[in-house]
């Protein structure tokens, strides 16, 4: 790793969001601070850095903040273009991973949280949804290694934190990745051994923990 100075991630242990920019950081070989937020009382630093929307992760280079995870992403990829590059080099190709990475960002989470937020015919409904969601992410991937081709890029550094909550997803909603998009099943274990995922990525078994802790404290039975 080489150093890099003045750089600094505010972040939450389990955030599929702030792991995007970890993963991105730990792929081009920068070093950081890394700097764990209590959610339920925001730092300081944290309201100063992002006063607008008050969330992790925020990445700041020099004491300037970037918020955001995928702006963050980018950011991180212009800011060190010299190292691994993380996006296409041809302009229509960059336009394809920034749409499918936004496609990520705006149905995997929420629809995946319904899957242990709900009950009855409302998780089932969700469940639908996010098979749907996986099998239109596995026909964009194809028969390719990574969703860039041979190359780890820009999505799967924005999906691959979620491989982590799978197991969560699959336990909390009764069906299984593996049967519904299995090519996602075998992407998502190629990512887990590569060293950026594998230090970044929390094992699925605590981040189940961590959703049940979540259930308890929102009264979801």
């Amino acid at each position: 790793m080489e150093s890099h100075k003045g750089v600094t991630l505010l972040d939450f242990w389990v955030s599929p969001f702030g792991q995007r920019a970890r993963i991105a950081m730990a792929e081009k070989g920068i070093e950081f601070e890394y700097k764990e937020e209590n959610l339920a009382q925001k730092s300081e630093l944290l309201l100063k850095m992002n006063p607008v929307h008050k969330k992790i992760p925020v990445l700041v280079h020099d004491g300037k903040p970037v918020c955001e995870s995928l702006i963050i992403v980018q950011y991180i990829e212009e800011a060190w273009p010299e190292k691994t590059p993380l996006l296409p080099s041809d302009p229509y190709q960059r336009a394809q991973a920034r749409f499918w990475a936004d496609f990520v960002d705006k149905k995997v989470y929420d629809c995946g949280s319904r899957l242990w937020k709900t009950k009855g015919e409302e998780k089932e409904a969700a469940k639908k949804e996010f098979i749907e969601i996986l099998q239109i992410l596995e026909s964009e991937l194809g028969d390719r290694k990574y969703f860039g081709g041979e190359t780890f890029g820009y999505v799967d550094v924005a999906f691959v934190p979620f491989t982590a909550w799978f197991h969560s997803y699959e336990t909390e909603a009764g069906f299984s990745v593996e049967e519904s998009a299995p090519k996602i099943s075998t992407w998502a274990k190629r990512c887990g051994e590569r060293e950026s995922v594998k230090k970044h990525l929390y094992e699925k078994e605590k981040v189940y923990e961590f959703v049940c802790m979540l259930k308890k404290r929102l009264g979801i039975e």
